[in-house]
C-alpha cells in the first residue's frame, strides 16, 4: 500500500495553504464532517468534489489523485514508455521528423486508425499506446504532402489520432500532454473541411474545462457547440451522426450542471438528451461519442452520483431494473468496454457513500472484468479500493489483493 492516498494530500495541501478544515469546507460549500471523512481517507471524492478542492487550495486536480501514477503495477506493463516519444511527436506536429521510409497509402492509414480508434474505446491503453507513434509521424507526413480532398481526409484522420492520444495521456495522468493533444485535435480537425469533426475537437476540450473545474467557460463553449450542430442542419433535419454528437453535448452539460451545484439545470439536459436518444432508438458511436438511450441513463446515474445524491443513484439503479425484471440495471451487450467499466466505477464509488462495501468492490470487480487497463489506472478506483482497506476490519485478503493491484 502507498502512504499516501487523496484525503492525506488534500489535508497536507490545506495545512501548507494555511487553512482549516472549516475554511477550506466552506470554500467547496461542503459540510466540516465530509471533509474530515475525505481527508482520513474513510470516504471518497467524487472527480467534481476534486475539482472544486483543487481550485480552492490553487493546484491542479493531479495534485490531489496523485497522477500519474508510477508504481510496480505499471512499470510491469511498461505502458509509461510511450509518453516521451508522443510528446516529441507532438511538440513538431508542424514540422515532422524524416521518415526512414515513405508513409503507407492513407486508406491502409485509415484501416489502422480505426483499430486503435476501436481500442481507445474498449480501454486497451497497453495495446494501442505503442502504436500511436508510428501511425501519427505516416498520417502527419501524408496530410502535409497531400493536396485538396486528400489532405483534407488524412486531417480528418490524424485527429482521430490526436484525439486517441489525448485519450492515452489523460487516462494515464498526463494532463498536459493530454490538453497539447487537445489542441493538435483543433488544428488537425480545422483542416479537415468536417464541421462536425471542428465540433468534437470543441468537445474534447470542454471536456478538459470540466475536469478542471472551469465550469463557466465549459458551459458557454457547450452551449455554442450545441446551437453549432443546429445551425449545420438544413432545415432542422438533423443526421443521425449529427444527433449523436449533439447528444453528447447535451450530456456532457448535464453532468457540467451537476458538479456545479446546479440539479434543475442538469435534469433539464438530461430531459433534452433522452430526447435526442429517442430519435435515434439504439447507442450509437458517431465520431466516437457514445450516444443513445443506454449512455442517457449511464450520464443520468453519474449526474445524480456528482451532485452528491447516491441514495437516488442507487435507487434509480433498482427502478430500472425492474424493467428487466433483475434486482438492478445491467447493461445492455455492445457498449464500450471503457464507458461501462466507468459506469461500474461511478457506481461503486456512490455504495461505498451509502455504506455498502461489499457492493463497491463487486462493481470494481466487475469494471476490471470489463476492462482492466481503464480501471487499473482510474484515480476513483484507487481512492475506493484504498477506503475500502481502510474499512476492512476483517482484513480481507481478496480486497487488499485488488488494491494491490489497482496499485494503492
Amino acid at each position: 500500500m502507498t502512504t499516501h492516498h487523496v484525503g492525506q494530500r488534500i489535508r497536507e495541501i490545506r495545512k501548507v495553504r494555511q487553512l482549516s478544515v472549516r475554511q477550506l469546507a466552506d470554500r467547496v460549500s461542503i459540510s466540516i464532517s465530509l471533509l474530515e471523512k475525505i481527508e482520513s481517507g474513510h470516504r471518497s471524492p467524487s472527480p467534481g468534489l476534486i475539482a472544486q478542492l483543487a481550485r480552492a487550495l490553487k493546484v491542479g486536480p493531479d495534485r490531489i489523485t496523485g497522477q500519474p501514477f508510477i508504481n510496480g503495477a505499471e512499470t510491469e506493463d511498461q505502458v509509461q514508455a510511450v509518453i516521451p516519444e508522443l510528446r516529441r511527436i507532438l511538440l513538431t506536429y508542424d514540422n515532422p521528423d524524416d521518415l526512414l521510409t515513405a508513409p503507407r497509402p492513407l486508406a491502409v492509414l485509415a484501416a489502422e486508425m480505426d483499430h486503435v480508434a476501436q481500442m481507445r474505446q474498449d480501454g486497451q491503453y497497453v495495446g494501442m499506446g505503442p502504436l500511436l507513434p508510428g501511425l501519427l509521424a505516416e498520417l502527419t507526413h501524408s496530410a502535409l504532402s497531400a493536396r485538396g480532398k486528400d489532405q483534407q481526409r488524412a486531417y480528418w484522420w490524424l485527429a482521430r489520432g490526436y484525439r486517441a492520444t489525448n485519450s492515452l495521456a489523460h487516462k494515464l495522468g498526463y494532463h498536459d500532454l493530454s490538453l497539447t493533444a487537445v489542441e493538435r485535435v483543433h488544428w488537425a480537425a480545422d483542416r479537415s473541411g468536417d464541421p462536425l469533426m471542428q465540433v468534437t475537437a470543441a468537445y474534447l476540450k470542454s471536456g478538459a474545462m470540466v475536469r478542471m473545474g472551469a465550469f463557466s467557460s465549459a458551459r458557454r463553449l457547450l452551449e455554442g457547440l450545441e446551437q453549432e450542430v443546429e445551425r449545420l442542419a438544413p432545415e432542422a433535419s438533423l443526421s443521425e451522426a449529427q444527433i449523436a454528437v449533439q447528444g453528447a453535448v447535451l450530456l456532457k452539460l448535464a453532468i457540467l450542471e451537476a458538479r456545479d451545484g446546479n440539479t434543475e439545470r442538469a435534469t433539464q439536459r438530461l430531459g433534452e438528451a433522452r430526447a435526442a436518444a429517442g430519435l435515434l432508438r439504439q447507442d450509437t458511436t458517431h465520431y466516437e461519442m457514445s450516444f443513445g438511450p443506454t449512455n442517457v441513463r449511464i450520464h443520468e446515474v453519474a449526474a445524480l452520483i456528482d451532485s452528491g445524491d447516491t441514495e437516488q443513484a442507487l435507487a434509480r439503479l433498482r427502478e430500472w431494473g425492474a424493467e428487466q425484471d433483475r434486482t438492478e440495471w445491467e447493461l445492455p451487450e455492445g457498449i464500450a468496454a471503457e464507458r461501462a467499466s466507468h459506469h461500474h466505477i461511478d457506481v461503486a464509488a456512490a455504495r461505498l457513500v451509502e455504506g455498502d462495501r461489499r457492493g463497491a468492490y463487486a462493481d470494481l470487480a466487475v469494471a476490471r472484468g470489463i476492462s482492466p487497463v481503464h480501471t487499473r489506472f482510474h484515480p476513483t478506483v484507487r481512492h475506493t479500493a484504498a477506503a475500502l482497506v481502510r474499512l476492512d476490519r476483517q482484513q480481507d485478503d481478496t480486497i487488499a489483493g485488488f488494491a494491490r493491484w489497482a496499485g494503492v
